[in-house]
């Protein structure tokens, strides 16, 4: 009974991920809305779990996974900024490099990061903390 809220987390992490056929609305993120990623690298150092270190961009909501835990929340863009929150997580316990990059990526997310993106490369920044991505191939959505 105690994987119930975990599950539960997974089913919303999912459902933001999955996108669907949208059109951005007017007070989206231009250049986010509806993109990808694949994270390339945490604080200058590459993902523990590569293969499962990604970001996306939906309408108004984010998900991000290192390869432990899944973020998501509603997020803005103000400037060059990124400001998101409230923040949830599924709670599984993260041992070793990848629990540290969770956690930097974590305080970064809720530091309002300053953001730039050129082309399929996409880079985050924050209280000491950088991400940087690359565009992730996406299928064609039905819809």
């Amino acid at each position: 009974m105690r994987n119930v809220p975990i599950l539960a987390a997974f089913a919303l992490l999912a459902s933001l991920l999955a996108g669907g056929c949208t059109t951005p609305a007017a007070g989206g993120a231009p250049g986010l809305v509806g993109t990808q990623w694949i994270i390339a690298s945490i604080d200058g150092k590459a993902p523990a779990a590569p293969d499962r270190a990604r970001m996306g961009f939906a309408e108004t909501r984010l998900s991000a996974s290192v390869g432990c835990n899944g973020i998501g929340g509603e997020y803005r863009v103000e400037g060059d900024r990124l400001v998101a929150g409230p923040l949830i997580s599924t709670r599984m316990f993260c041992e070793g490099l990848v629990g540290q990059q969770e956690e930097a990526v974590n305080a970064l997310l809720s530091g309002a990061p300053r953001f730039r993106r050129n082309g399929d490369r996409l880079w985050i920044e924050s209280g000491g903390h950088t991400l940087e991505l690359h565009g992730a191939p996406t299928a064609k959505s039905k819809g």
